[in-house]
């Protein structure tokens, strides 16, 4: 697995202007989400952690802290130099790497907890059966997935953002033959921005079955 950051070929991430517009404040705060606060009870010391869209490290240096080994992976240059110097004056390590979730760089696995919180609606529709494919594959028997998305049950014009809201159980679709543990929605208020709206989101989290789960047929 690879313990430093990796350059991605891509370049263009939602929130690097955002990131690097406040280099001294956390645009979305230092504590772990509320999403990670739940999922917590799954991370062990010593399991191995993938956090896909970290962002500015806030859930990767909270699990992190929680005694797991974790990789975060964020596109943004200006959100993952935050990410490092909250980890440091956290006392922590976090392996983070430079690329887009949806790209083959990925770390092999395999994890313990594969997570993301509001990073997987940027993945383009028809590249998410091929994603959720990869990181099926890295996560270990008897291991968890975790994972916010926005739905299109509420839509907001974010600004400059390219968003394909999930449709209404489609999350659900690429884990029917996972154990679900938790499947909920509802929706959350949200200012980064600079103006107050909601978000419907869509919440997921599965585990592995310990013996052989294919992936779904195409019916």
């Amino acid at each position: 697995m690879p313990s430093a950051r990796q350059r991605s070929k891509k370049t263009w991430s939602p929130w690097a202007q955002e990131y690097a517009r406040t280099p001294e404040r956390y645009v979305f705060g230092t504590g772990p989400s509320d999403f990670a606060l739940e999922v917590a009870r799954l991370v062990q010391p010593g399991d191995y952690v993938l956090d896909l869209g970290c962002g500015e490290g806030r859930d990767s240096v909270f699990f992190a802290e929680r005694g797991a080994v974790v990789w975060g992976v964020d596109l943004s240059a200006a959100g993952l130099e935050k990410a490092q110097r909250l980890a440091r004056k956290r006392g922590v390590r976090v392996r983070f790497i430079q690329a887009a979730v949806d790209e083959e760089v990925l770390p092999a696995g395999p994890f313990h907890l594969v997570y993301s919180c509001g990073s997987l609606h940027y993945v383009s529709r028809r590249r998410r059966a091929a994603l959720f494919a990869r990181l099926r594959a890295v996560t270990r028997p008897g291991g968890h997935h975790a994972h916010l998305v926005f739905t299109d049950r509420l839509t907001y014009e974010e600004k400059g953002e390219i968003v394909e809201y999930y449709h209404a159980g489609e999350l659900h679709e690429a884990f029917v033959d996972w154990q679900v543990l938790k499947r909920a929605d509802h929706v959350i208020s949200c200012a980064q921005d600079g103006s107050v709206h909601g978000h419907a989101v869509e919440e997921i989290v599965a585990a592995r079955p310990v013996g052989p789960a294919p992936w779904p047929s195409e019916p």
